[in-house]
């Protein structure tokens, strides 16, 4: 039973190291703030790493319209 549990923990750090990678290189690219799976990956991020993560995307990409689930109400402004 502990190898099982072992197993998952492993698996689970494992998924959360390598999606936390990609996710971090999304928000600190400097090429284009539309990749598809960052953006998932962005929205998917609880609000406050959401926020500090958009707010990296426009620090980068300042002219850009924000990407989804970076926009304000209005659907053009940065949150």
């Amino acid at each position: 039973m502990h190898r099982v549990a072992r197993t998952i923990l492993i698996i689970i750090i494992a998924g959360v190291i390598f999606f936390g990678q990609r996710w971090y290189r999304y928000v600190n690219n400097k090429t284009s703030p539309y990749d598809e799976v960052g953006i998932e990956l962005n929205s998917a991020m609880p609000a406050p790493v959401r926020k500090w993560g958009c707010d990296k995307l426009h620090a980068n990409f300042p002219k850009s319209l924000p990407p989804y689930g970076c926009q304000a109400e209005d659907g053009k402004s940065w949150m």
